[in-house]
Order: structure tokens, then C-alpha cells, then sequence
């Protein structure tokens, strides 16, 4: 049995593997690879890799580290994690059977994708995921947002601050009847295009150009410097359903110390309900996380 097993491999648990193994505690990490977000760069014309502050350079730190430590590592993707008595059994993929006195689940989320053609070639090529990552990058540029909850609704709001005009496109205008909306409708640099579909991302090297269709049929093309795509982020955490608290958007719900619900289950990034989407920021929760369980199994070790 492990001391602690953490499932994923992204910022938030690579930062907790490391924290743990100079812990001295006897873990496992689980994923189905290393990196996590961190594996895709954008690429833009305009800009060169010296410009972008990016948590990478850390993150590839632990990586190297994890990466020779290969027995603390099992690079395979986890299928359900119950808790039987006073300790954890974690089931993979592969049907592998294993047990943990604790866990930590920092497996982050998928952003929910547009599925038109175009949209994987120029995925980081000019087509983006994250104005909170990438928004001071489009400085006095043009740049389309596609999304209909909150999230496009923030992204607009935080790229009509630095970006010449910024295009939404939304099917509902719901959206806009709040504050930030109101706000947003009457900005100069701000063009709302409602009752439209994305068909297709155009481009070159980069992605160029949106096609859209609206009800009638009619088919527009619309250039801009950047594409935001920003329709909701999907937390990876089918393998706790029903084992821990959630909130309604499906992250799992911690305090300040990285404690779900569930005592020897902690959670860490972006799969939770703190104010993550930043590297940096899971870098920091997966150290917390670490500690927070080292002080869970100091009387258990």
C-alpha cells in the first residue's frame, strides 16, 4: 500500500509528486501523461517565446525530476477511486487495482471544443483557450470570442481592455443582461454578433479567418488577429462522482488547505473550485496540496 497515490500529471500534480517524495512518503503518480496544459504553446506571428511568462520552465523542472524517478510514476489513466475503510483503492484504465492511504486528484479540465473543421490544426496557432492566460498578448489587435456563459463574457471583458476590438459571437442573449453585459454592450471596441454558429476556422499559418452561418442560412466570414474560444471547462472528475463534494459546475469543492470533503482525499488546480486556470497558480495549489496530506499521514507513517 502507498502513502499517497496523486492522480494527474499536469502542474498541480507534478508539484505535489515532488513535494511529496522529498517528504519521504511512499507514492504513485498516476496519469496518463507529464505536463498537462503545459504540453501546448501558443504561437502568434507577432510574438517571440522571450515575451510569454510562462510557469513551463518550473513545471519542466519537476517533470526531469519525475521522469528519473520512474518508479514513483505509472504513466496510465485512473477509471475510479473509492474508499474502503480508512484507506483509498484507485482503479486504472488497464484494470489495475491499487491502494493509497491517501490521495491527491489534480486531473484539471478539458475545455469544451467547437468540433468544426479548422479548429485542431489551428489550435495554438493563432486559436486560443484562455484570455486569462493569453489576453495581454493581443495588444491594439483584433481578436473573435465564441462562447455563451460566463467564461466568454469575462474573456470579452478582459480583451476589451488591451485589444483594438474584439468581436463576441453568441446564440443567446441572456448572457448580456448583467452588469459586465451591460458594460460590454456599450464599449466602442466591442462588436456582439448573436444567432450565429461557428462552421469553419480559415487561415494560413495561423488561424485568420471565422465562418459563420446565422438561422436564415447566410454564411459570413469575419478576419481577426486572434480566435478565443472560450465555451466552458469540463473538470476531469468521473472517477470521484458520487465519492465527493461538488459544486454545480462539477469541480470539486475544497477549502484553504486543499481538503475535500472526504478526510485523506485532497484535490488541487483547476479540477477545483478555487480561481485556478494558471499554471502558476496549480503550481502553488499542488504544493499545498502535498503538505496538507503529508500532515493527514504523519501519524499514519
Amino acid at each position: 500500500m502507498y502513502d499517497l497515490i496523486i492522480i494527474g500529471g499536469g502542474p498541480a500534480g507534478m508539484t505535489a509528486a515532488v513535494y511529496a517524495i522529498r517528504k519521504r512518503l511512499n507514492i504513485l503518480l498516476l496519469s496518463k501523461d507529464l505536463g498537462g496544459k503545459t504540453n501546448y504553446h501558443l504561437s502568434l506571428p507577432w510574438i517571440e517565446d522571450y515575451q510569454v511568462i510562462k510557469g513551463l520552465e518550473i513545471v519542466n523542472k519537476f517533470r526531469t525530476e519525475l521522469e528519473y524517478l520512474d518508479f514513483a510514476r505509472h504513466i496510465e489513466p485512473v477509471d475510479k477511486v473509492e474508499k474502503k475503510s480508512d484507506h483509498f483503492v484507485i482503479t486504472t484504465k488497464g484494470g489495475a487495482v491499487l491502494e493509497s492511504k491517501a490521495v491527491i486528484l489534480a486531473t484539471g479540465t478539458l475545455q469544451v471544443r467547437m468540433n468544426v473543421p479548422g479548429e485542431k490544426e489551428y489550435t495554438m496557432k493563432g486559436l486560443c483557450y484562455s484570455a486569462l492566460s493569453y489576453a495581454p498578448l493581443f495588444i491594439d489587435k483584433t481578436v473573435m470570442v465564441i462562447g455563451d456563459a460566463d467564461l466568454a463574457l469575462r474573456s470579452v471583458g478582459e480583451l476589451s481592455t488591451v485589444a483594438k476590438e474584439v468581436t463576441m459571437v453568441c446564440t443567446d442573449d441572456k448572457l448580456l443582461d448583467s452588469p459586465l453585459g451591460h458594460k460590454l454592450q456599450q464599449s466602442k471596441n466591442v462588436r456582439i454578433v448573436q444567432g450565429c454558429e461557428v462552421v469553419e476556422v480559415k487561415g494560413d499559418e495561423y488561424a485568420r479567418t471565422l465562418v459563420l452561418k446565422d438561422k436564415s442560412g447566410k454564411v459570413s466570414e469575419y478576419s481577426a488577429d486572434g480566435i478565443f474560444v472560450e465555451k466552458a471547462l469540463t473538470p476531469n472528475t468521473s472517477m470521484v462522482k458520487g465519492l465527493v463534494e461538488m459544486d454545480k459546475l462539477g469541480r470539486i469543492v475544497i477549502d484553504s488547505a486543499c481538503r475535500t470533503s472526504v478526510p485523506g482525499l485532497f484535490a488541487a488546480g483547476d479540477v477545483t473550485n478555487i480561481y485556478a486556470e494558471q499554471v502558476l497558480v496549480a503550481v502553488g495549489e499542488g504544493a499545498k496540496a502535498a503538505l496538507s496530506a503529508y500532515e493527514y499521514l504523519l501519524p499514519l507513517i
